[in-house]
């Protein structure tokens, strides 16, 4: 029996089912080698970039140490908080629930979400810096596509006793001011990078290789005493709140290295939580504000003179009758000082004294002996934002120009450098440069005859002394000297009605290790209710009481110590006679008041 023919259009089909799967096959073998042999690179980049990861290996910013050794800037470990927002919105029931994890607004979070990941973002961070425990309590929610990473988190000891000279970093540890911003790069350290291999879930189960080694900040050992800039501190502040003063700064400086041992501002701030505080408070104003400096100038004009060999500490000057009109203006003193010397131009502070002084002497050289003192220019400190200051050049003098600048009116000085030409008259006539790291103070260059020096440190004993404009200023058991000054502040059309306050001081002249200079601002009625804003009633009481701690924890042997070795009593410091109405008791001091009618 013969088989069956089955229909030609049977046979047709079964022919296209077959070279249908003849085809599908050698697609699959076409894709087989396509996937295998062709484009396996390629396929395998993409399987790694699900699976490995290149991660920065965060490093910790250096430690910064006051010069004794005591941490003021460390670095913390944290955790940050990030997301893939690719994955997270593939399970966007659960952004809710880490808004709540996280304290964030929800649609807010929402909504970045969504953005970020229609711009093909893989990684975002929601919170930064956050404690390990509390970082740990987000990630066990176990939320697809919630991750945290290491970070580092500087913090403050000192708080705002500090603020003005460390600074502060931002979020992404990086100085932002003070010596944080200057030293950033010595701090900073370069992170590290290595590759990992992470399961679906994220989760980090292998190292592969390391790309790059973590380099670690630096550490910075600075010059500041903590204890010294503790003291100004605290004895600021108390001198603000004696007067009501609204600011004020503090310079303490090594007389023969240029070392910074302590810089204060008040009102400060807390670095820890610095967005809490105003942004002027931020500011270092010791360097980067500029003031007229009064009669604490008068030194450097009486060095110019001395300098000049026209005058000599001896020499007299008459300031009669107390004031004196010269081109239209009237200059004031306090009392009718009469005649006197040179020595007891500072030692009364006599506007009169220093002005015919100031104007007997070339401007260009008496320009010479302001500028070699570092008025003028930048201290070299390197500290951020540091202000010149302003000393008019020669040709912009006229008689009176001369004559104000010599008792500190006319031109504008900071702190600092106020601190810094005291120290080069306390160092026999040697300018240094002012550092921040310990062991950075320089040789320094001579800018005075040593001789000048000497004399000048000797009338500065005299302010300090019964008969000076600062008996306040004196440190029980050691010889001190210093300088006085009460400026107005400038205003829109000329002075107003508020006042700076200044000292200067040297302890001991016997042997100096010390210079600070105090200034305070808008000193207001003290707690007997009386408006007191001379200097020396306002700021160098201040000064003797820091100096008075800082001399002690510095183990500066006494003056008295050393003359009971030599076989005799300590001296009390002797101002040569004068009319008795310019030698100002206490009580007479506080009404004193060293100002000029510009």
């Amino acid at each position: 029996m013969n088989a069956r023919v089955r229909p030609v259009h049977v046979r047709a089909r079964l022919q296209l089912v077959a070279l249908m799967l003849g085809l599908a096959c050698a697609s699959l073998v076409v894709r087989a080698v396509d996937l295998q042999v062709v484009r396996k690179d390629f396929y395998q980049e993409q399987g790694d970039a699900r699976y490995l990861r290149d991660l920065e290996i965060p490093v910790s910013r250096g430690t910064i140490f006051d010069r004794n050794g005591e941490p003021l800037a460390v670095s913390t470990p944290v955790e940050s908080i990030w997301i893939n927002p690719q994955e997270l919105l593939e399970h966007a029931e659960r952004i809710g629930e880490l808004a709540g994890a996280t304290a964030l607004d929800a649609q807010s979070l929402r909504e970045r979400v969504e953005e970020r990941a229609k711009a093909g973002k893989e990684f975002v961070f929601i919170k930064r810096h956050l404690n390990p425990d509390d970082a740990q309590a987000v990630l066990k929610h176990a939320i697809p596509g919630v991750y945290s990473q290491r970070e580092f988190k500087r913090y403050y000891p000192s708080g705002e006793v500090m603020a003005h000279v460390l600074g502060f970093t931002n979020v992404d540890d990086q100085g932002q001011e003070g010596i944080e911003l200057a030293f950033n790069d010595w701090l900073s350290g370069k992170p590290g990078s290595k590759r990992v291999l992470r399961d679906r879930l994220g989760h980090q189960i292998e190292n592969v290789e390391l790309l790059r080694e973590a380099q670690p900040g630096r550490d910075l050992t600075l010059s500041i005493d903590r204890r010294i800039q503790y003291l100004a501190y605290r004895e600021l502040m108390a001198g603000l709140r004696k007067h009501n003063a609204k600011s004020g700064s503090m310079v303490v400086l090594n007389a023969h290295s240029g070392e910074i041992l302590a810089m204060v501002n008040l009102p400060s701030y807390n670095p820890n939580a610095r967005g809490n505080a105003p942004i002027e408070y931020r500011r270092n104003r010791a360097v980067t504000d500029v003031v007229e400096p009064g009669s604490t100038m008068k030194a450097v004009t009486i060095a110019a003179a001395l300098a000049s060999g026209k005058w000599k500490p001896e020499t007299k000057v008459d300031t009669s009758p107390g004031t004196w009109s010269f081109y239209g203006h009237t200059f004031h003193d306090t009392h009718n000082h009469g005649v006197i010397d040179v020595t007891h131009v500072i030692t009364v502070s006599s506007n009169i004294g220093a002005a015919k002084i100031g104007g007997s002497l070339p401007r260009a050289d008496m320009y010479g002996v302001f500028h070699s003192l570092g008025f003028g220019e930048v201290s070299g400190s390197g500290f951020p934002g540091e202000a010149p200051g302003r000393l008019p050049i020669p040709r912009e003098w006229g008689p009176v120009e001369q004559a104000t600048i010599s008792f500190g009116y006319g031109l504008n000085v900071t702190p600092l450098q106020i601190a810094r030409a005291y120290a080069a008259i306390a160092d026999d006539g040697i300018l240094h440069t002012p550092t921040f790291v310990k062991g950075g103070g320089d040789a320094g260059e001579q800018v005075l005859d040593p001789k000048v020096a000497g004399e000048v440190l000797a009338m500065l004993q005299t302010v300090v002394a019964k008969g000076g404009t600062a008996p306040t200023a004196a440190v029980p058991n050691y010889l001190v000297g210093g300088k006085t000054g009460t400026s107005h502040q400038s205003a829109a059309g000329g002075y107003s009605n508020r006042y700076v306050s200044l000292f200067t001081g040297i302890a001991p002249v016997s042997d100096p290790e010390l210079v600070a200079t105090v200034v305070i601002h808008d000193a207001g009625s003290n707690e007997a209710g009386l408006i007191t804003y001379a200097g020396g009633f306002v700021a160098a009481p201040v000064f003797a009481r820091v100096m008075d701690g800082a001399l002690r924890l510095l183990d500066v042997p006494p003056d008295n110590v050393k003359t009971w070795y030599a076989g005799g009593a300590m001296p009390a410091p002797s101002v040569p006679a004068v009319p008795s109405r310019s030698e100002p008791d206490a009580e007479t001091l506080g009404n004193m008041i060293e100002v000029a009618t510009p």
